[in-house]
């Protein structure tokens, strides 16, 4: 199978996937088809894991271009949608390890958000971690990532795309450390 083929059988294995479904306040509700949840424009929940190194950089990485939301963006975060039976923490442990192959490491939470905008209804929980080791890529997700300073980052957001609900968790964040 070549890698169009295998980001398009990800793609749709993604829309299958059970997500946790809330109401406005982060009450669960269920858990319905991400499609169905994106389609119908209700409230999934989500995470947004901010990766740095020792040094501060923070690791942004290119989504694919098969992707459903923000084809071919860049990210401040790893993360996703939380699953059916997933708590917040277990699922930015799980996003962290699928995106990145990042695994074992300390994740420090930080906010609790509601994000909307367009097709995207979200409540969002940030974590972030620190790791020095190599990254591996998950292929029908990410297609590069690479450790930038935040000032950097912040930057080419203004001329880059940049996903906005990781912009929104990232500018939280920074806010928080001031």
């Amino acid at each position: 199978m070549d890698a169009a083929a295998k980001e398009a059988a990800h793609r749709s294995a993604s829309d299958a996937e059970m997500i946790a479904w809330v109401d406005e306040q982060d009450n669960l509700l269920g858990s319905l088809v991400r499609s169905e949840l994106r389609r119908r424009g209700l409230i999934g929940r989500c995470t947004f894991i901010f990766l740095f190194n020792s040094a501060g950089e923070l690791c942004v990485h290119r989504r694919t271009l098969s992707k459903a939301l923000y084809p071919g963006f860049w990210d401040t975060a790893a993360g996703g949608m939380v699953a059916e039976g997933e708590s917040y923490a277990e699922s930015a442990a799980r996003e962290l390890e699928e995106e990145l192959g990042v695994g074992g490491v300390e994740l420090i939470e930080h906010d609790h958000f509601y994000f909307e905008e367009g097709d995207s209804r979200l409540w969002c929980r940030s974590f972030s971690a620190v790791w020095d080791g190599p990254l591996r890529l998950q292929p029908e997700e990410v297609m590069e990532a690479r450790f930038l300073p935040i000032e950097t980052v912040l930057e080419e957001a203004r001329h880059k795309p940049y996903c906005p609900d990781a912009q929104e968790g990232l500018h939280r964040y920074l806010a928080s450390r001031r």
